[in-house]
C-alpha cells in the first residue's frame, strides 16, 4: 500500500497585515498607494503599529521588571530607531556610527550600550564623552579606556561581554561558545575582572556582564537552557567582579519564521524562566537589572520589501517575474546571508492578494548574477508588468546588510509608515 503523500511545508501565516480588496496594507494605506507615495521602487516599508504592538506584547508576556533592549543593528533606519527608543528601557549599538543615530533619535545615554570586537580608539572616546555603556570585549580595550580615561578625565561605565562555555542550541547563528571574536572567553573573565578592578582608580567603573549565546532561534526550550546557563555562569564570575553587579544582560535570540515549516516562537515557556530568573536576581545578585537585548524579533516581522515587476519571462516552461530590487537590497531573501541551503522567504504579489495563483513561479532581480533570486518556483497571484512584489519578514538585516553598489543599480528607500 503506497504512503500517503504529504503536503509541502508552508510557511507561516503573515497575517500580521491587513489586505483591503485584494490590497496589502502597510500603515493603514493601501500598498499600491503607498507605491505612489514614496516616489519609486524598491523600497522598505516598516509598519510603526506593528512595532508598538510587538513591544507591547512582549510587556504583557514577560515579567514586569525585567529590562527591554532593542539592538539596532537589526534595522538602524533612524525614524525607526526613534520610534523604538521611546518604546523600549534601552538600545544597544555595534559602531560609532549607530550610537550617533541612536542619541539623534533621543535615546537615553545611560540606557545605551555599546558592543563589537575591534571598537576603534575613536568610537570609544565617542562612546566615553556620551557616558554610555560599554561591553569590554577583549584586554586591549580595558587598557584603551584606562588611556582614555586618564587623557580626558570621562569616567568609563563598563560591562564585561562574556563568551560563554556553551552555545545556544539550534540558532541561526552562534554567538557565544567555542572559540569566537566576540567577548572574553569565559576562563579568561576573572584576570580581566582584576584588570578593571586596578583601572577604578582612572575612572574605569564596573558595572556588569553581557552574555549572548546566538540568535534566530525558534525553539524555546533552547533559549530557555541558554538563559538559566548565562544566569549560573554570570553569578560564579560576578564572585571575582571588583563591584557589585548592576546590570545583566542575558542576550535574546528570538526567532522569527522565514522559512516553510517554521512556526512563530512561544513565548510562554520563555516568560515563565524569566520570571524565575528576576526573582532569583532579587536575592543572589540584589542591585542588578536584568536585561534581555531583542533585535529582529521586535522589528522583523514589520517589516517587507517591495519591488515591482518590470519583465514576466517564460524560460522552457518556467515562468520569471523581473523586478527592479534583488540581492543588492536584499541580501537575506536571496540566500546569501547565513543560510547553508536556500530557501525562500515569504513572497507575495502586494497588489493581487486574492489573484489566480500560478505555481512554479520564480522572482529575480536585474542583477548580472544567477544569485538574484527572491523567489524560487512559488505559488504566486499571476502578475504582470506594473504589479508590486512584496518579501515579508523583511523589518531586520534588510537594505543595510545588503550589497547596494553591487553593479551600481540604485539604492532602496526605506520608509516608516
Amino acid at each position: 500500500m503506497n504512503a500517503p503523500v504529504k503536503a509541502p511545508p508552508r510557511h507561516a501565516p503573515m497575517d500580521q497585515f491587513e489586505v483591503r480588496d485584494g490590497v496589502l496594507q502597510i500603515g493603514g494605506q493601501p500598498l499600491t498607494r503607498l507605491a505612489d507615495r514614496v516616489g519609486r521602487t524598491p523600497f522598505y516599508a516598516c509598519d510603526r503599529a506593528l512595532l508598538t504592538r510587538r513591544v507591547e506584547e512582549l510587556r504583557a508576556a514577560l515579567p514586569a521588571k525585567l529590562e527591554l533592549h532593542f539592538a539596532m543593528k537589526a534595522n538602524p533606519m533612524p525614524a525607526l530607531v526613534a520610534h523604538m527608543a521611546r518604546l523600549v528601557d534601552g538600545i544597544d549599538v555595534a559602531s560609532g556610527g549607530e550610537l550617533q543615530v541612536a542619541l539623534d533619535g533621543g535615546a537615553d545615554p545611560r540606557e545605551i550600550s555599546f558592543a563589537g570586537p575591534g571598537k576603534s580608539a575613536l568610537e570609544l572616546r565617542q562612546a566615553l564623552a556620551a557616558g554610555i555603556l560599554i561591553n569590554v570585549e577583549s584586554f586591549r580595550e580595558i587598557a584603551l579606556l584606562r588611556e582614555l580615561c586618564r587623557e580626558t578625565g570621562y569616567a568609563a561605565r563598563v560591562a564585561v561581554r562574556v563568551n560563554p562555555d556553551f552555545e545556544l542550541k539550534s540558532s541561526g547563528m552562534k554567538m557565544g561558545g567555542g572559540p569566537k571574536q566576540f567577548g572574553v572567553d569565559a576562563e579568561q573573565v576573572p584576570e580581566l575582572l582584576a584588570r578593571i578592578g586596578e583601572a577604578a582608580a582612572d575612572g574605569v567603573g564596573f558595572e556588569g556582564f553581557h552574555l549572548f549565546a546566538g540568535s534566530q532561534n525558534l525553539k524555546p526550550e533552547a533559549i530557555v537552557e541558554a538563559q538559566l546557563k548565562s544566569f549560573e555562569l554570570a553569578l560564579r564570575l560576578a564572585q571575582d567582579a571588583p563591584a557589585p553587579v548592576k546590570v545583566l544582560n542575558l542576550g535574546g535570540g528570538f526567532g522569527i519564521p522565514y522559512f516553510p515549516g517554521e512556526q512563530r516562537l512561544d513565548l510562554g515557556p520563555i516568560a515563565a524562566n524569566l520570571a524565575a530568573l528576576v526573582e532569583r536576581a532579587a536575592v543572589e545578585l540584589p542591585q542588578a537589572r536584568l536585561v534581555v537585548e531583542l533585535g529582529r524579533y521586535l522589528v522583523g516581522e514589520a517589516g517587507v520589501y517591495v519591488c515591482r515587476v518590470v519583465d514576466r519571462k517564460v524560460s522552457r516552461g518556467q515562468v520569471y517575474l523581473v523586478t527592479d530590487g534583488g540581492l543588492h537590497h536584499h541580501l537575506a531573501a536571496s540566500g546569501n546571508f547565513g543560510q547553508v541551503i536556500r530557501k525562500n522567504y515569504p513572497v507575495a504579489v502586494g497588489n493581487r492578494m486574492d489573484g489566480a495563483v500560478e505555481d512554479g513561479v520564480s522572482v529575480v532581480g536585474p542583477l548580472c548574477t544567477p544569485l538574484d533570486l527572491l523567489g524560487e518556483r512559488m505559488p504566486l497571484s499571476r502578475a504582470e508588468p506594473g504589479d508590486l512584489v512584496v518579501v515579508f519578514q523583511s523589518g531586520a538585516y534588510g537594505v543595510t546588510a545588503s550589497p547596494q553598489n553591487f553593479l551600481s543599480h540604485p539604492a532602496a528607500a526605506e520608509v516608516l509608515v
